[in-house]
């Protein structure tokens, strides 16, 4: 699982079929890991703090048959939740 942030959107004329409603955005991965695209169903925006799975993990959350997709956003990270200890 990778943290990172959304950067931008990344616009397709066309899409499969197979890839249901949802957004393809840019995500810049924490620690210099450079950036994926990954497919988000929660509704993100740019700036947002996001957890993103990868690899079979994020294929297999698909009902059926998975898409060719292999990047997902899976969380929101909520920042301004103080931290008591």
């Amino acid at each position: 699982m990778l943290r990172g942030r959304v950067v931008g959107n990344v616009w397709a004329t066309r899409r499969l079929a197979e890839i249901p409603n949802g957004a393809f955005l840019e995500v810049e991965v924490e620690g210099g890991s450079g950036r994926v695209v990954a497919f988000d169903v929660l509704g993100s925006g740019i700036g947002e703090a996001v957890l993103v799975a990868t690899g079979s993990v994020a294929a297999a959350w698909f009902p059926g048959t998975a898409p060719p997709i292999d990047a997902l956003i899976i969380g929101s990270i909520d920042e301004n939740v103080p931290v008591t200890t």
